[in-house]
């Protein structure tokens, strides 16, 4: 069975963008039988840049209360707070002490910020080594990641294979798992939905509020007459992400045909939407009104993260000269 590591940043509610694009492949990748999967909510690399502990709180209980309302399986996979397993900075300091300046230096995450050291910490310049500290202390093999964190993945293995060299074989060095095809989900201005652009969708909204923000989806001024085309369409481009076949082909001849406005397609998918999310959206809302549901699964799966970490923490403690 192969041990799959996914880690995600606290930073509030998921959107259409996190759901589509990462949610869902990772939930269908942790379903396999074939993997074990552990899921952590990166808080701790939060506080890098959000200082706000409120802020930091509410975010991690959003986040996992929208993987759990998503199907995320606790009983056969892992889901737990990075907070919760403290031992993880113990081994970020290990890392510390066979990773080369030069390399933190070249990292994207500080060559981003290098412009203005002002606004660099310790922690965002430290960044690559707490991930790799993630990553090897449960024994993974393999990590999705997208393009753009592949340079930190190669990162956690140079690191894993300094200390291997050094003090013998005590890592397992993990393997990147890129999707090439990853989903790229269109924003109400029709850039990649990101909260940086506030161009999100967050489907978890109350049905007014929501259908108000997909009103707003930009569009094109052809009239209600007019055909118009679906494969430029930011509405369409949305509403084929989560359609089914038949229901994509009505609604491309509806644009091709005429007599079909904009605002019929925006409603069309508002009740796409409500439909098709039904199921998750309530039960968002009942582990976001109890947070002691959220608790009780962050607890159970941060033990049985532990007792992998644990075992390895211990491998590299005798192998430093800390052991017993």
């Amino acid at each position: 069975m192969a041990r799959v590591l996914t880690g995600v940043q606290s930073s509030g509610i998921p959107h259409l963008g996190n759901i589509l694009g990462a949610i869902v492949p990772a939930i269908g990748l942790s379903n396999d039988p074939k993997n074990e999967s552990l899921f952590f909510i990166a808080n701790m690399h939060a506080i890098t840049t959000t200082k706000d502990a409120g802020k930091i709180i509410e975010n991690t209980y959003a986040t996992a209360a929208a993987w759990l309302a998503f199907g995320f399986d606790t009983d056969k996979n892992t889901l737990f707070r990075q907070s919760d397993i403290p031992q993880v900075t113990e081994l970020t300091w290990y890392l510390n002490c066979v990773t080369p300046y030069p390399m933190l230096a070249n990292a994207h995450s500080f060559k981003d910020k290098a412009s203005n050291l002002s606004d660099v910490n310790a922690g965002l310049f430290d960044y690559p080594v707490l991930m790799a500290a993630d990553i090897l202390m449960y024994d993974v093999n393999i990590v999705p990641v997208g393009k753009d964190q592949k340079q930190h993945l190669e990162m956690a293995r140079d690191m894993a294979g300094a200390f291997n060299r050094i003090y013998g074989e005590t890592f397992v060095l993990p393997e990147s798992k890129i999707d090439e095809q990853v989903m790229t989900v269109p924003g109400i201005d029709g850039r990649k939905m990101s909260k940086s652009y506030g161009n999100f969708i967050n489907i978890f909204l109350p049905d007014k509020k929501l259908r108000k923000v997909l009103m707003k989806i930009v569009t094109d001024t052809k009239g209600l007459e007019e055909p118009k085309d679906p494969d430029t369409c930011n509405v369409f481009k949305l509403y084929e992400l989560m359609a089914s076949p038949e229901e994509i082909a009505t609604m491309r001849g509806n644009y091709t045909g005429g007599n079909y406005g904009y605002g019929h397609a925006k409603q069309a998918l508002f009740e796409l939407i409500i439909t098709k999310f039904e199921t998750e959206r309530n039960r968002y809302w009942e582990l976001i009104e109890d947070h002691d549901k959220i608790d009780a699964e962050l607890s159970k799966g941060a033990e049985k993260a532990k007792i992998i970490g644990l075992e390895v923490l211990n491998r590299v403690r005798q192998k430093v000269g800390f052991g017993k």
